[in-house]
C-alpha cells in the first residue's frame, strides 16, 4: 500500500469506530484523557489496527 491508501484506511477506521466510541467517552470521563488515549492505543482492537497501519507509514 502506498502512503495515501494507508492514510485513507486510518481515516476510515477512525470515522467508523472512534468518533462515537462509548468506551473512549466513558474512560475519559471516569479516568481522564491520558487513560482513555492509552486504552485506545494499547487495548482496543481498532486502535491496534490503526497502530499497525501507522507503522507502515514509517
Amino acid at each position: 500500500m502506498d502512503k495515501k491508501q494507508v492514510i485513507e484506511q486510518i481515516t476510515e477506521l477512525m470515522d467508523t469506530y472512534c468518533i462515537d466510541c462509548f468506551l473512549k467517552k466513558h474512560f475519559r470521563k471516569e479516568f481522564g484523557k491520558t487513560y482513555a488515549h492509552s486504552f485506545c492505543i494499547n487495548q482496543c482492537t481498532v486502535g491496534q489496527k490503526i497502530k499497525e497501519f501507522g507503522s507502515q507509514l514509517l
